[in-house]
């Protein structure tokens, strides 16, 4: 049974599905979107035809001869529509302006969000948006929407719980907010997550691949994407890696539980043991405050990259951690592929791969039936923004692939004109 079929008679549902083939393909002809999707020709004519009236896609050259007359090909029309990505991240606030294709057109790098309320942060998104924008010289006209990415527990209702930044964050509809300051249509959704669907979306993975991508910043996320669409579970919350509990009787998490992943292996996790080891604070320069967590591990990865000890030893046992739980994830899962992406794998993103690749090869349970491909997602550290741009052109253009998510409005937005 076809993806198509699946889906059901909606015509926007079949429409968008088609384009989301064009996308994953790369170049096709009408005659292979009728045999990948199991829709009649005369079907596949009337569709492509809106989309190339709409200026999504073009008319590229024609296909290799085969007896016949020659198939004209189709791609998408990249410069047709764009979106923007924003990263919400204590350390730094990422802007990415992308295209159809989920290529970055424009980015704008600018301080994190540290410990500022969002009365203070919204209006400085809104003005660095502005400045990105003229950079561009793109007209907001061409521009479909905004996607945000942010850590934390989705609560419902536009909020979500935003574990890295203040308690002000937590009851702050960032949807709202930022959408009656820029005039732009915003949705947002958790790092990870938006991480994943920008691997879809840029990588060109089709629909028929599930894989899940690991997000490492101040702690872990886990996105699914499953049959073309991040999956959600039954209140947006699918993927909460960092509490998974690894050991019963381990150090207290400041979820409650005990022994999860994050409070085992992430970055402050990490520093604190680098803390700990004598002379190695004042070798590498740690400061061992929370201020200064995304430098001090930044500067123990990098020394682990260069093979000194005991930075290297510290890397490791943080990535073996992080193996057991993806070996129990696999295992549930049944996944044939996963992504590392997030700051956290900026410098020793090579380092976990290497050690999660050996366990999963080693204890899987379906290692005698298929390898799980173990790869750095790319781009790795702005991951999050370009998923989050990719989640603002797929909500408004593949309206079959949307699960659980509207924009500020509280509607799904409408297709913007070119």
């Amino acid at each position: 049974m076809s993806a198509l079929r699946r889906l059901g008679p909606s015509s926007e549902n079949t429409r968008s599905a088609i384009l989301d083939l064009v996308r994953s393909g790369g170049t096709v002809s009408r005659i292979e979107l009728a045999e990948i999707s199991g829709l009649t020709p005369a079907s596949i004519t009337r569709i492509v035809k809106s989309l190339l009236d709409e200026g999504l896609l073009v008319e590229t050259g024609f296909g290799d001869p085969t007896g016949g007359k020659r198939r004209s090909l189709l791609e998408l029309n990249l410069r047709a529509r764009y979106a923007v990505g924003i990263s919400l991240d204590v350390a730094r606030l990422t802007y990415v302006v992308a295209d159809l294709g989920g290529t970055v057109v424009g980015q704008l790098i600018s301080p994190g969000i540290g410990q500022a309320a969002p009365s203070v942060t919204i209006p400085r998104i809104a003005d660095e948006l502005r400045v990105l924008f003229r950079q561009l010289d793109l007209p907001t006209e061409a521009i479909v929407g905004v996607g945000v990415a942010g850590a934390g527990l989705d609560l419902g209702a536009g909020t979500a719980g935003w574990s890295a930044t203040t308690d002000e964050w937590d009851s702050f509809s960032v949807q709202e907010a930022l959408q009656q300051r820029i005039g732009l249509p915003v949705v947002r959704d958790n790092d990870a997550a938006c991480a994943a669907l920008g691997q879809y979306w840029a990588g060109r993975i089709p629909a028929t691949q599930d894989f899940a991508t690991v997000y490492m910043s101040k702690g872990f996320g886990m996105g699914m994407m499953v049959a073309g669409g991040v999956s959600r579970g039954a209140s947006s919350n699918v993927g909460e890696l960092g509490h998974m509990v690894l050991d019963l009787g381990g150090p207290p998490c400041w979820c409650g539980s005990r022994g999860c992943l994050e409070i085992l292996a992430a970055p402050q996790a990490v520093v604190g043991r680098a803390m700990s080891v004598p002379g190695l604070a004042v070798e590498l320069g740690l400061r061992g405050d929370e201020e200064h967590l995304r430098e001090d591990f930044d500067a123990i990865a990098r020394a682990a990259a260069g093979g000194r000890e005991p930075a290297l030893t510290l890397i490791e046992d943080s990535a073996r951690i992080v193996a057991t739980a993806l070996l129990s994830v696999v295992n549930l899962l049944d996944l044939d592929l996963l992504y590392l992406a997030g700051p956290g794998f900026a410098d020793a993103g090579a380092i976990y791969v290497r050690c999660i690749r050996a366990d999963l090869a080693r204890l899987a349970r379906t290692r005698g039936v298929h390898a799980v491909t173990v790869e750095l997602a790319n781009p790795g550290v702005d991951a999050a923004a370009v998923g989050a741009a990719a989640l603002a052109l797929q909500y408004v253009l593949m309206p079959h692939a949307r699960a659980g998510r509207t924009f500020g409005s509280g509607t799904p937005m409408a297709l913007a004109s070119p």
